[in-house]
């Protein structure tokens, strides 16, 4: 696909996926960026596609200037070629999550690009397109996570001995492959300012360089809000993803018990797509706990709730959904893992807490105030409108690829 446009720097661009239909925090990132790049650059764009993905190639031309699809689909989780690739995982030094991603074909596609093209830059987006990348060293890297991080985190929270074991399986695999990754890339963009000193503390690299998260002030504007919101609770996020499903298990099984102690019909409502069955069998046993799954369009729900909860206990990188409901004048209560690295003030434009009953109270606190709500969804909104446009981060990002 292409599409003719002049542009000082011609850039290659290999990524796991395509970028629609856009569904989780990492896609949005990369293509809200993009978007920016293309304007004034020549993107060629190289990843893996998934053939049930419809219409990610032809809306491509949003973002790139010509793409190159590699036809790929990684086993979906919990079935017998999962199980299979996780068996073989075992006799690999590459993580799980590597694996899945990893293509000869794309591999091969890369390579003859950088032989047959002249690139100003290349960009490997996300760790695992490093295992498609002939030449890592050329390239530089959008790291979204530290992700061996997450799978420590994940090995934390472990509920029973055996699944502990296996994330601690792959937490050591991923550290070492990530550490070999960023001691190997160009340069290194990582999205705050605590994942950029996570990667020099742990792997001991300096060309680490932080360019923020942000937000489209003007599609997530409130709308006037003329009655009472529809739910008091809102939680947005992909459900197929294991440190948000693990976000919503806790909140539903250990604090908002304690909420409904005083505000015993307080509702939540969980929107995000792929909700596994564990996800939906909280809903099943409390009509006052909603899952919608996919949706087409997250602000109706965001507009139509009193606070948006971000309960996360594992987790990297920085929190879309936090600046999203930032933009849109609703208040976030969050776990420090939750807002890491986004500049941040708890009690002014963020209530920020980690135990059960804290964060049950910063709820609390929040839903019987309407006062309380409006001051601090207003200093967030001035705080991202002022900071975090994405022509802003689109600009800082340019500036690492020159």
């Amino acid at each position: 696909m292409e599409q003719g446009r002049g542009a000082s720097m011609k850039i290659l661009w290999v990524n796991s996926d395509f970028l629609h239909p856009t569904t989780r925090g990492g896609q949005i990132r990369t293509l809200e960026t993009l978007k920016r790049l293309h304007q004034r650059h020549e993107i060629h764009y190289a990843a893996l596609h998934r053939p049930s993905a419809r219409g990610s190639l032809e809306r491509s031309v949003e973002y790139c200037t010509r793409a190159y699809p590699i036809a790929h689909q990684a086993p979906p989780e919990f079935t017998p070629r999962f199980y299979r690739q996780i068996c073989e995982s075992h006799f690999s030094k590459l993580p799980m999550a590597v694996l899945r991603y990893r293509s000869s074909a794309l591999r091969r596609l890369v390579d003859g690009l950088t032989q047959r093209e002249k690139f100003d830059a290349i960009v490997c987006d996300f760790l695992f397109s490093a295992a498609n990348m002939p030449d890592p060293g050329a390239a530089v890297l959008f790291q979204h996570n530290v992700e061996s991080i997450i799978w420590k985190r994940h090995a934390e929270h472990a509920r029973t001995f055996l699944i502990k074991m296996y994330f601690q399986g792959q937490y050591d695999r991923m550290q070492r492959y990530e550490r070999r990754v960023c001691q190997t890339v160009k340069r290194i963009v990582a999205v705050s300012g605590a994942d950029a000193h996570a990667m020099q503390s742990l792997y001991g690299v300096r060309g680490v360089a932080a360019v923020p998260t942000g937000v489209d002030l003007d599609y997530f504007a409130a709308r006037p809000r003329i009655t009472q919101p529809s739910t008091d609770l809102v939680f947005l996020g992909s459900m197929d993803w294991r440190p948000n499903i693990d976000a919503v298990r806790w909140f539903a099984t250990d604090i908002l018990p304690l909420i409904r102690r005083r505000l015993p019909e307080c509702s939540l409502t969980v929107v995000g797509r792929h909700p596994t069955a564990a996800i939906l069998r909280l809903a099943e046993a409390d009509d006052r706990i909603h899952v919608t799954g996919t949706v087409d369009d997250v602000r109706p729900y965001l507009w139509d709730s009193a606070v948006s909860i971000v309960p996360l206990r594992i987790g990297g990188g920085t929190r879309l959904k936090i600046y999203e409901s930032m933009a849109a004048k609703i208040p976030v209560v969050s776990t420090t893992t939750g807002a890491e690295g986004l500049d941040v003030r708890d009690g002014e434009n963020i209530a920020l807490a980690d135990s059960p009953q804290a964060f049950a109270e910063r709820c609390l606190a929040l839903l019987r105030c309407a006062d309380a709500r409006r001051k601090q969804s207003q200093a967030a909104w001035e705080m991202v409108s002022a900071c975090y446009s994405w022509e802003v981060v689109a600009r800082k990002f340019e500036l690492l690829l020159t």
